[in-house]
């Protein structure tokens, strides 16, 4: 691979959504604010948010609405894991299909976690009684 390129891997929990040799340039968001990546950037690790990932090749720019995971650079390598990403040509659909799908927890998410903090508090609440009664 020529030194002035990257090789990016966009990968979900069970498939590799995206292997794309030839990467000019990326663009990825995390809390700071976005960051661009070139081929020749330090190694580094980042921790994105959910949002929009753009990335050029010699055909033109893509963009990938991804929710949160970590981003990775060794080298000429970019690994992006992340739980879900859906591509598109449409910038407007793609920012709302984050909103939509990513940044809002659905109902079975927040039942679970409701679930799991109320076990995790009953917990601590039968915990202190029993070091309380020694």
């Amino acid at each position: 691979m020529p030194r002035n390129r990257m090789h990016l891997k966009v990968l979900l929990p069970f498939q590799v959504f995206a292997d794309v040799p030839d990467v000019r340039r990326i663009v990825a968001e995390t809390r700071e604010g976005s960051f661009g990546l070139l081929p020749r950037r330090l190694d580094c690790v980042a921790a994105l948010t959910p949002g929009i990932l753009t990335y050029e090749t010699t055909a033109g720019e893509v963009f990938v609405a991804v929710d949160e995971g970590v981003l990775v650079k060794v080298g000429q390598e970019v690994l992006v894991s992340v739980r879900r990403a859906i591509a598109g040509a449409d910038l407007s659909r793609l920012r709302e299909a984050v909103e939509r799908e990513f940044l809002t927890l659905d109902e079975r998410e927040k039942t679970v976690r409701s679930v799991l903090a109320k076990l995790e508090s009953g917990f601590l609440h039968r915990f202190a009684e029993f070091q309380h009664g020694r």
